[in-house]
């Protein structure tokens, strides 16, 4: 299937490894110019350098702290245009409401939260209209109250609404806005997360793949399964879809 993507331009935050790396790569397979967004340097030379020589396209990289003000105007200063933004950067920290500082909670909200809001706001007039993209990568914890979770689960769930209460605003220019709520993903972060857990539960860090036993099919998501529907979501082949949260979690 064409997604016809090829030559559309798009911004991913937290584009140099995990969920945004995959979706990088995803959209460089149809073709897109990719701009990616992250605060390592070391590692978006190192996304860029596999994305550009695999597939042949043009990466340009933009070095920035999302969570700060400095961070958002850094990216608005560096970008004429794009057609599709992909907010994907942010990881809030897990606790309960007692062990979770009120710092803790407001620096990951900063990142993932109000960064996506911001950028949002900040980018949204270099956006085509009609024509423009905004996908939100939030996740199922916003639809699943955890109480271990409590910092994520109550920023995801605030994403969530500001996609579909933003996407009925944002229709009226012709851009749309949509969610994906991933559950488990199999990222570095999570094998990582896994095997702290394995050498906790077993004494055996080696043993992590069996904490997966108790998920759908067996497994996590690949980060691929997440990027394709954000490629697909952000294309013509999803041209009437806007305001919608979609949830990829293996109906966990």
């Amino acid at each position: 299937m064409d997604l016809e993507l090829q030559g559309k331009r798009i911004l991913i935050t937290g584009g140099s490894k995990g969920i945004g790396f995959a979706t990088a790569e995803s959209f460089a397979r149809e073709g897109a110019s990719l701009t990616l967004v992250a605060r390592s340097q070391e590692e978006l030379k190192s996304a860029s350098d596999r994305l550009s020589s695999e597939h042949k396209i043009s990466v340009e990289m933009i070095c920035a702290d999302l969570s700060t003000a400095e961070g958002i105007a850094t990216v608005t200063g560096a970008v004429s245009s794009i057609d599709v933004l992909v907010n994907n950067a942010g990881a809030i920290p897990p606790g309960s409401l007692m062990n979770v500082s009120a710092e803790t909670w407001r620096r990951g909200w900063d990142l993932k939260v109000n960064g996506y809001i911001d950028l949002t706001r900040a980018l949204y007039e270099k956006l085509p209209k009609p024509g423009g993209v905004i996908v939100n990568i939030i996740g199922s914890a916003g639809e699943n109250p955890n109480k271990d979770y409590i910092c994520g689960s109550t920023g995801n769930a605030a994403l969530m609404m500001f996609t579909r209460a933003f996407a009925r605003d944002a229709r009226a220019d012709g851009v749309r806005v949509v969610g994906i709520n991933p559950g488990p993903v199999l990222t570095d972060r999570f094998q990582m997360l896994l095997q702290a857990e394995a050498e906790r539960r077993f004494s055996d860090s080696a043993r992590w793949e069996e904490l997966m036993g108790d998920l759908p099919f067996g497994r996590a998501a690949a980060p691929r399964e997440i990027a394709d529907a954000t490629a697909f979501l952000a294309s013509v082949r999803s041209a009437y879809t806007t305001g919608s949260i979609v949830t990829i979690d293996g109906a966990l």
